[in-house]
């Protein structure tokens, strides 16, 4: 039997979700799944241009899942830019702590788990607290996928 699969720490979620070749009948192109947690690989390995050790720190994984995270991820991106195929990118194995929020009452710094209620500080109570993204996109995209997960 082989072990659960452990959930991985994602820090960013996309506006566009959803990627399709130019000029190609939508009945004519396959389309090919990116995990959000396999996006994430690629975020911090090719632009924030951490190491692996780093990555994997970040991810809260060992470096052989994020070896193994980013060379599916890479898989399906060449896949799906040489065979003309859509990229979808919904689901996976992840945590949804990777939003900061602060209090401005006491300057408290936190991650919102977005199944507490993130409007109120742990430290102080204050309901004086923003995201640090000064948005509820990460919020309301978070929820979506959770759907998309449990389907």
């Amino acid at each position: 039997m082989s072990r659960p699969i452990k959930c991985r720490r994602v820090e960013f979620f996309p506006d566009d979700t959803y990627f399709v070749p130019w000029g190609k009948p939508k009945c004519e192109i396959e389309e090919i799944v990116l995990k959000v947690e396999e996006l994430e690989a690629m975020r911090l390995k090719d632009i924030e241009e951490l190491n692996q050790e780093e990555c994997a720190q970040r991810m809260q994984v060992s470096r052989q899942t994020f070896q193994n995270v980013i060379d599916s991820a890479r898989k399906k991106i060449a896949i799906a830019l040489t065979e003309g195929n859509a990229i979808r990118i919904s689901g996976g194995n992840y945590r949804a702590t990777f939003c900061k929020a602060k209090c401005f009452n006491c300057d408290t710094i936190y991650e919102i788990k977005y199944e507490q209620d993130k409007h109120i500080c742990p430290i102080c109570g204050s309901e004086n607290v923003l995201c640090s993204k000064k948005t509820n996109f990460c919020a309301k995209w978070c929820k979506e996928q959770s759907k998309d997960n449990n389907a």
